[in-house]
């Protein structure tokens, strides 16, 4: 993977929103699985708008893209983004989040809004 260079100020506002506990597993969660805000609500136990707001950040850096599905939109990590080569070190420090999927599919929520 290229390693590229940003600038201090972008890198700040990169390290602002990874600073946020929700967000941060947001984006692991992201890294390995796509996931629509249902999931998200299911998982953080928060309300669609808070769940919005997160992923409305997250996407206002490109850091997230959406891809829709029917009615419905998914979001995953950008992996294209300029900043991506810059969290995925950060992400790939972080324990596997892939245990709330696990959850998810064991209580017949995965994807329960498609």
């Amino acid at each position: 993977m290229l390693q590229t260079v940003i600038e201090m100020d972008k890198a700040a506002n990169v390290l602002k929103l990874l600073g946020d506990k929700t967000r941060l597993t947001m984006l692991k969660l992201m890294d390995d699985h796509a996931c629509c805000v249902c999931e998200f609500v299911e998982i953080f136990q928060f309300s669609q708008p808070a769940i919005s707001q997160h992923l409305r950040k997250l996407k206002d850096l490109g850091l997230v893209e959406e891809e829709r599905r029917g009615q419905w939109i998914f979001y995953s990590i950008n992996k294209d983004s300029e900043y991506y080569s810059f969290i995925k070190g950060i992400l790939d420090q972080l324990p596997s989040q892939d245990d709330k999927i696990k959850e998810l599919d064991e209580k017949g929520t995965r994807i329960s809004c498609c």
